[in-house]
């Protein structure tokens, strides 16, 4: 049995280079784009999201992996939420909760939480955990209502946005 020990990395790279490295490495792996929101002590806030997955099926329960350095970071904490994952013409919604203001959005006042008008889809959930993960905290949510529409997503791969066009056949329609 061979046993291999994990490197820290190239010799002589420093702390900077290997995180621009590991950045740059992870940006390969093309992700979908989700909009965070939720009501805060004060307002409303919206938080620019890629890191977004399902958890489980029974019960329906999603993560969103939230910086630390998020402004809204510390409110969320044990508030409900609303993912809204955004469709292919919904760059500039995207640009305005990763902080460069555009036209104020369209908010609808969901069952369990805010969320966004016309998204590609939605989950709104209620707390379920929250787990430490390095510079991000990761907030797992119980799924309480959703729904989507047809349309093509918004993608973000090698630091750019992208389309990720919709299948003729989804997989529901497999089921």
């Amino acid at each position: 049995m061979m046993i291999v020990t994990p490197r820290a990395g190239p010799p002589g790279r420093t702390p900077a280079a290997r995180a621009h490295q590991f950045r740059g490495s992870l940006g390969r792996f093309a992700t979908g784009v989700a909009i965070v929101t939720f009501d805060g002590v004060t307002k409303r806030h919206g938080i620019t999201v890629n890191s977004f997955t399902s958890v489980s099926m029974d019960p329906p329960l999603v993560l969103v992996g939230i910086a630390r350095t998020a402004k809204a970071h510390d409110e969320l904490a044990g508030r409900p939420f609303a993912v809204n994952i955004l469709g292919a013409e919904q760059r500039q919604l995207a640009l305005h909760f990763a902080g460069r203001p555009g036209p104020e959005p369209l908010w609808v006042e969901g069952v369990t939480a805010p969320r966004l008008s016309s998204v590609l889809a939605y989950f709104e959930c209620k707390p379920w955990a929250a787990y430490d993960g390095g510079d991000h905290t990761l907030y797992v949510g119980e799924v309480m209502d959703f729904n989507y529409r047809n349309g093509d997503a918004l993608a973000y791969a090698n630091s750019a946005f992208t389309t990720i066009p919709e299948s003729q056949l989804g997989m529901e329609d497999l089921l």
